[in-house]
């Protein structure tokens, strides 16, 4: 963990693959107020630099946090948090 945050340390040796460990690290700075909502994210080449990653890895990373509706692509402008959470995934019961 950083001594700042309770952001924990990146790993990118851990068990899990390197760009789902980039995406809970950067979903990890986004929770913890690092990463504010509607903050525009380095370039995907400076976070390859920042994270010690290829830039495709970054971009797989990036992916994934879009399908957590953590972050949204605007082309041309670059990549910001979202500044709405993610849905609750809802349950309904079945009609009897």
């Amino acid at each position: 963990m950083s001594e700042r945050t309770n952001i924990p340390d990146f790993d990118p040796q851990g068990p899990q693959l390197v760009y789902v460990a980039v995406a809970d690290h950067i979903a990890a700075r986004i929770a913890a107020g690092e990463l504010k909502p509607g903050a525009r994210l380095p370039a995907e080449r400076d976070l390859a630099d920042e994270y010690g990653v290829a830039y495709m890895t970054v971009r797989r990373a990036a992916q994934v946090l879009r399908e957590r509706q953590l972050i949204i692509t605007v082309q041309g402008k670059g990549t910001f948090v979202a500044t709405t959470p993610p849905a609750e995934p809802t349950t309904t019961a079945a009609a009897d």
